[in-house]
């Protein structure tokens, strides 16, 4: 970089870093600046969000950075006060844990076979993913309604990204690999069990909704 690029490059403090990642995720693709900021800043900003009962959840080599709240000893103690939650909890229907799962393993597996970093699906490629997991007496133009909700629902979620496409060609998603901070390998290890769990319950209880 020469100096007058240096010059003209967005300096960064300590509230320019700290307010996107309270936004959500930062990713290094998405802003180098901002992304070396925080990297020089992240004691600084450790240290800050714990005041906030938030912690950093930082990946270098996978280039994202994250915000959630901080695990304590004292969370099950009664007479320990409770901070409000800044990052809320969100409950999730058994459709979108599951379609989660099977795209963590899909993407456990990509690993495994190295080359490419980015694994892209198809929309089809995702539906045949959960379809063989749908109550078989499902409708299949409902059913596929349906699973594209659960997608749509993935993507606001930031585990999905749409990538664009010309109006002739099929929809395709990139898996962010910020989902494997979400469901680790211990999880991962015990995959098959819940699956069985989550295709009870799908069956048990319907197709499912939000």
């Amino acid at each position: 970089m020469t100096e007058t690029e240096l010059e003209a490059a967005p300096q960064y403090d300590l509230s320019a870093v700290v307010i996107p990642l309270l936004k959500g995720v930062v990713y290094q693709e998405n802003d180098g600046g901002l992304w070396n900021a925080l990297l020089n800043l992240q004691a600084r900003v450790r240290d800050y969000v714990a005041v906030l009962g938030l912690e950093l959840v930082l990946d270098e080599a996978e280039g994202y950075a994250f915000l959630r709240s901080r695990q304590t000893d004292s969370e099950d103690d009664e007479a320990a006060p409770k901070l409000p939650r800044l990052i809320a909890r969100r409950p999730l229907s058994f459709p979108v844990s599951l379609l989660l799962a099977l795209l963590r393993k899909r993407l456990a597996e990509f690993d495994r076979g190295g080359g490419e970093t980015r694994l892209v699906l198809s929309r089809e490629d995702i539906v045949e993913l959960i379809r063989v997991f749908s109550p078989q007496r499902s409708n299949e133009a409902r059913l596929i309604d349906q699973i594209e909700t659960h997608i749509n629902k993935v993507v606001e979620l930031g585990f999905l990204r749409k990538l664009k496409t010309s109006a002739n060609q099929a929809a395709s998603y990139e898996v962010r690999r910020i989902l494997k901070a979400f469901v680790d390998a211990q999880w991962l290890s015990e995959f098959d069990a819940r699956l069985a769990e989550y295709q009870a319950q799908w069956v048990g209880g319907g197709e499912g909704g939000e």
